[in-house]
């Protein structure tokens, strides 16, 4: 009974961080919007593995070294705020001939495929308020004396959550009626978002300050 309301309360708080608006539901958009279902979904996946590296930290105790140490928090915030920098820029440069949308995923290859689901987990794992927020529902909500193994089950439970909810949103924004609202309004929806991303990047940057 224990187990059960620790995770009742990990699902409950995780689903309103999830769905609250950050650096992975933009990525998502952009990729169902600008290239349709299947990639919107590949890169929803590669959210999903960047959450499973921080469950597996977190749960093995390495988070709270990096939440302990000034210079290794301070790196994951420098990382997290420059590809987020990175993201924005390659966006707010987006061409209007570049953002050809393509419904049925037709053109997309092997390589695409990787490139989007290295979007997801790069975007992720780079995000250092998803390691601040792991260890705090892990430090707080989980007890220590919980078996590392029902620990183990949380975390595949919001990994696979994670990647479920994403997933919903790559299905409700790649619906073509969506997607061409957005796609003619051509590059300016690109750097829209790019315009957001780095709107991510600069808070970071400031809580450096």
């Amino acid at each position: 009974m224990h187990y059960l309301h620790e995770f009742l309360m990990l699902t409950l708080i995780h689903f309103l961080a999830v769905i609250s608006p950050g650096p992975d539901f933009a990525i998502v958009l952009r990729q169902s919007i600008s290239f349709g279902r299947k990639t919107a979904i590949i890169t929803s996946l590669g959210i999903g593995a960047g959450i499973a590296i921080h469950v597996i930290y977190t749960v093995l105790g390495i988070g709270l070294l990096i939440s302990q140490s000034s210079y290794l928090m301070l790196s994951a915030k420098v990382l997290g705020a420059a590809y987020l920098t990175y993201l924005g820029i390659n966006l707010l440069s987006s061409k209007a001939t570049t953002n050809q949308a393509n419904p049925l995923d037709t053109n997309s290859n092997k390589k695409d495929q990787q490139k989007a689901f290295s979007i997801g987990f790069m975007t992720n794992v780079f995000n250092p308020k998803a390691t601040l927020f792991f260890l705090a529902i892990f430090t707080t909500i989980v007890s220590p004396n919980t078996p590392i193994a029902i620990q183990s089950i949380y975390g595949i439970w919001i990994v696979l959550t994670t990647a479920a909810w994403f997933s919903l949103v790559s299905f409700l924004f790649s619906k073509e009626s969506v997607r061409q609202r957005f796609v003619k309004q051509g590059y300016w929806f690109e750097r829209v978002m790019g315009g957001i991303l780095l709107i991510f990047a600069g808070e970071l940057f400031f809580s450096l300050i």
